[in-house]
């Protein structure tokens, strides 16, 4: 696999969702290859648990499992999240669950048996389609896939992580306001935001911007100008 790809991968999180034991202890050390944040669950009911506690970017999940199978998780996780990635494990006698793969919005699924090519392809396939550039104002362009601010199609501005999903929530909020609640649920997963690191972030962020494109909307959050 590409360097490249690899980086990009180390920055994201995924949730392994396997109830057999053995097949997913296999696919967890594989995924840690990729992966600096990897969770599991051994049926539905606990995956989704995690993935309201972590909120992982991506979500690989077998479909035939005792326990809350990966249709019915996905169904919960699409009700307000359209967002999240998920793969999904099948085997060819799993045909029916094609229709309902699609009305889900699925972004990949890789039939049995899993190896390393398959799972190869298929984070291939989400890092591509997550690559695009998108434009925050007439001079400034935001680059998903290499982390950064392209100004006047000159100069390049080098982000970090939360910097980028920062900016990206906005643009995807465009026309409406990013929430408080929203900015912690999304870029604080790992501990409790602070008014003064939230103030300190964007003090940071808009020191970094050639022109400034984040505007406060007092009591509720930001948007962009």
């Amino acid at each position: 696999m590409e360097k490249e790809l690899l980086e990009e991968l180390k920055q994201l999180s995924i949730l392994c969702v396997e109830d057999e034991e053995g097949i997913r202890k296999v696919i967890v050390d594989t995924l840690k290859y990729y992966f600096d944040e990897v969770y599991e669950a051994k049926d539905g009911n606990e995956a989704y648990e995690l993935y309201e506690e972590y909120k992982p970017k991506i979500v690989l999940t077998d479909i035939q499992m005792k326990s809350c199978n990966g249709v019915d998780l996905v169904k919960k996780i699409r009700k307000n999240d359209s967002k999240t990635a998920i793969i999904m494990l099948t085997a060819y006698s799993n045909e029916e669950y094609l229709m309902d793969l699609i009305n889900l919005n699925i972004n990949h699924y890789i039939l049995k048996p899993l190896n390393a090519k398959k799972l190869n392809e298929a984070l291939f396939k989400l890092i591509n389609t997550n690559s695009e550039r998108v434009l925050l104002c007439e001079e400034l362009v935001l680059d998903l896939k290499k982390r950064e601010l392209i100004y006047k199609n000159e100069e390049i501005i080098p982000l970090r992580k939360r910097e980028k999903e920062f900016l990206h929530l906005l643009y995807e909020k465009r026309g409406s306001i990013l929430s408080y609640y929203e900015i912690e649920s999304e870029l604080w997963t790992d501990k409790e935001m602070t008014t003064h690191a939230l103030k300190s972030f964007i003090k940071e962020l808009r020191a970094k911007l050639p022109v400034n494109v984040v505007k406060n909307v007092s009591q509720e959050g930001y948007t962009l100008i």
